[in-house]
């Protein structure tokens, strides 16, 4: 296979302000094929792409761009081709599928667009289960405690004890995001979190990311939404698995939004 594709250039960076400003997901030239009966389709074409701690980042583009490839490169949930993918202090391109599986567990909070709920599980079960899996917060007391905290946290404790079909759309969405939470990750990523909710209801979501963002939390979202994407503190925009120029910005990758600066 070949694995020698232009790199494209590096996302930039809002410029540093702070100490705070520090790198937390790294990824250089990072490359993603698949194998087809026509051969090698690369999803991903030398990805280049740093996200400070603590940034809000939209990942916008068309359907077939390479959005949701993105988001499980960083996630561990599909190894890269080639390339390196560093988050925090780990190398996750290079581990197995048991050892980034237990890396993800701990380090990463995925959020999909139709919940993924246990729908036999009450809401509160449902944020609980990250950690029964991980085998943190050991007394299920404790973990309880937590779980309800987290949905406090997004607006719908009072929501614990009822299954997921009880509840609306975005009171789900909301319990996907505190399960996401449940083992404090270093950061969420969320593929198309408010892509099956009404306007209003998906405004209410994004609120809640929001908060979360103004809490410290780092967010790597892709959305179709330009409304709420205009929101976030930076944009990037892929297709045909590349980053490309933004024609609003007159930076090469992104349209950087200095908000929560």
């Amino acid at each position: 296979m070949n694995n020698s594709l232009p790199p494209t250039p590096y996302a930039q960076l809002p410029t540093p302000d702070s100490q705070r400003d520090e790198v937390l997901i790294d990824l250089t030239n990072v490359q993603k094929a698949y194998q087809t009966p026509a051969g090698p389709f690369y999803a991903l074409k030398g990805i280049n792409l740093q996200i400070l701690k603590g940034e809000f980042v939209a990942v916008q583009g068309k359907s077939g761009a390479g959005k949701s490839t993105l988001i499980n490169m960083v996630t561990g949930i599909s190894q890269p081709t080639a390339g390196q993918i560093r988050v925090g202090d780990q190398n996750i391109h290079n581990m197995g599928e048991e050892q980034i599986a237990k890396w993800r567990g701990l380090n990463a909070g995925v959020i999909f667009q139709f919940f993924q709920l246990m729908p036999m599980l009450t809401c509160a079960q449902n944020v609980m289960l990250p950690m029964d899996f991980a085998n943190l917060y050991k007394s299920p007391k404790v973990r309880r405690q937590r779980a309800l905290h987290l949905l406090d946290q997004v607006g719908i404790v009072e929501q614990a004890g009822k299954l997921p079909s009880a509840v609306s759309g975005g009171q789900r969405q909301r319990v996907a995001i505190a399960r996401a939470l449940a083992n404090d990750p270093s950061f969420l990523a969320a593929d198309e979190p408010t892509g099956n909710l009404d306007s209003k209801t998906a405004d209410a979501v994004f609120q809640v990311f929001e908060n979360l963002v103004s809490k410290g939390v780092t967010i790597l979202m892709v959305t179709h939404d330009r409304e709420l994407a205009s929101r976030v503190s930076r944009i990037l925009t892929i297709a045909d698995g590349q980053l490309v120029n933004n024609p609003a910005s007159d930076q090469p990758t992104i349209q950087a939004k200095q908000r929560h600066k």
